[in-house]
């Protein structure tokens, strides 16, 4: 494993820790030795854009796409922050870019649904949204949204059918 991958590692252990701190101290420090390497970058922007700290995440995503403008992650950061920013329209080609790196990723197309919605293509985000659920069919959170999405347009059959799935899925999780 290379050195970078391992320090990323430790950096998402340290998030999921909810040791903040720490992991903006980690990726700092690396960014030291190995301060061409834009995955660092990104990776201190995600814990900037969770702590609400978005000039600061916004000045590391930047360096990232000066390191590396084809990064799916980078792309995916950027479209966080132009929805932070109420630039819905900004964001959706930061989504389509992201998404197109990374090759129909479910979580960035649950995300590019929620940008359509926000710019008035409902109809264009939820066949989005379906693909999202094709591609990861037992995802609660693309589920949810998928039924909130076709209640808003009445497809009362599918959103039945949605509801169904939420219940049932929700029966087994709570039996265990």
């Amino acid at each position: 494993m290379d050195a970078i991958k391992k320090i990323i590692q430790d950096i998402e252990k340290l998030k999921w820790e909810k040791k903040y701190d720490e992991s903006i101290s980690l990726a700092e420090t690396a960014l030291t030795r190995y301060n061409t390497d834009y995955r660092l970058y990104e990776e201190l922007a995600d814990i900037y854009l969770f702590l609400g700290k978005l000039e600061k995440a916004t000045k590391a995503v930047n360096f990232a796409l000066e390191l590396n403008s084809d990064s799916a992650t980078w792309n995916y950061l950027k479209w966080f922050i132009c929805l932070s920013r109420n630039k819905a329209k900004d964001a959706i080609s930061y989504l389509e870019k992201s998404n197109s790196l990374m090759l129909n990723n479910a979580e960035v197309l649950r995300n590019l649904w929620w940008a359509y919605n926000m710019v008035w293509e409902t109809t264009r985000g939820i066949s989005i949204l379906k693909r999202a659920l094709n591609i990861s069919p037992n995802d609660p959170l693309i589920t949810e949204d998928l039924a909130m999405a076709l209640i808003w347009i009445w497809e009362i059959t599918e959103w039945n059918a949605l509801l169904e799935k939420i219940w049932y899925s929700n029966k087994i999780k709570n039996k265990r």
